[in-house]
């Protein structure tokens, strides 16, 4: 999974916090907090998932069970930002659905480098980014496996943004290093150019570049809330952070995307997700889950 999903299947008797004082009221109070703060559905085989990822919060807090726990999220914004983290998990990988990467490359890429070049500006969002592995993956793309060309293109106006909700997934994007076993699905003049030893003891990592960290701002950002952002993106990539979303909520956000693109702006979505709604009369099909926006470059 990509960017914000829900946590993987288990469940896990907590210490201290016995799961006979979690009933049925309190699951639904999770899942509809869950649902207003994120737009994700926890269906009724998650409720055991859900007390095992909140439990330890639940018993660190002091408070004697769920309930009184819920009731305390109300006045309290950093202990909302970890339940949403316990509820939720960054699964992504290097080159991930490499016919993305490679419509972006061959349709995309000579374009936005001409454009670069000739001093305009570029603008890039990877909305749920998890822990930055699309993100560094499309950069070194776009930069290409030519350094001399690359860092070229890496002083030019060319900014990526990269959002996600987690702020842990967020840390460890902005650490851009990874164990190089990692790296191995990304082509190998990429990996050759743009990552490089990183220090440390154990098992081999990869740093990405500074010059390429150094075109990406890191943002937290709750996509079911207000977008900052005054101006429009080139492309966007939001890869399956939709598919435990319902479909009113999909429709809404895919709508806001395609506003939120340049006319002639791509969007990329994961292999399982859709356009439908508003969104479909603004963007056309042009590839496997992905779209232009209409109107004249």
């Amino acid at each position: 999974m990509h960017g914000l999903s829900t946590a993987t299947e288990g469940e896990s008797m907590v210490p201290g916090i016995s799961p006979a004082i979690y009933g049925e009221a309190d699951f639904r109070r999770i899942a509809d907090l869950i649902h207003a703060e994120t737009g994700i559905v926890l269906s009724e085989r998650k409720k055991m998932l859900a007390y095992s990822r909140l439990a330890p919060l639940v018993r660190r807090s002091g408070l004697a069970n769920f309930g009184a726990f819920l009731d305390s999220l109300s006045g309290d914004a950093r202990v909302m930002t970890e339940v949403v983290a316990a509820l939720t998990t960054n699964h992504t990988y290097f080159h991930r659905e490499p016919h993305h990467f490679d419509h972006f490359e061959t349709e995309l890429r000579p374009d936005l480098v001409r454009r670069a070049l000739a001093g305009h500006e570029i603008r890039i969002w990877s909305a749920g980014c998890s822990t930055g592995e699309e993100i560094w993956t499309l950069m070194m793309v776009l930069l290409g496996p030519d350094r001399a060309e690359g860092m070229k293109l890496s002083r030019s106006k060319l900014l990526a943004l990269a959002s996600d909700i987690s702020v842990n997934a967020l840390a460890g994007a902005r650490a851009a290093s990874y164990p190089a076993s990692a790296l191995d699905a990304l082509p190998e003049p990429l990996r050759r150019t743009w990552c490089s030893a990183a220090p440390g003891s154990g098992e081999p990592r990869l740093a990405i570049d500074p010059a390429v960290q150094a075109m990406v701002r890191f943002r937290e950002l709750n996509l079911m809330g207000d977008w900052p952002m005054q101006r429009t993106f080139d492309v966007i990539f939001c890869r399956n952070v939709m598919i435990y979303f319902d479909l009113p909520t999909k429709e809404r956000l895919v709508e806001r995307f395609a506003r939120q693109l340049a006319a002639g702006g791509y969007l990329y979505i994961g292999h399982s997700e859709r356009v439908s709604g508003p969104a479909a009369a603004l963007l056309e099909p042009v590839g496997p889950t992905i779209y232009r926006r209409k109107g004249a470059a």
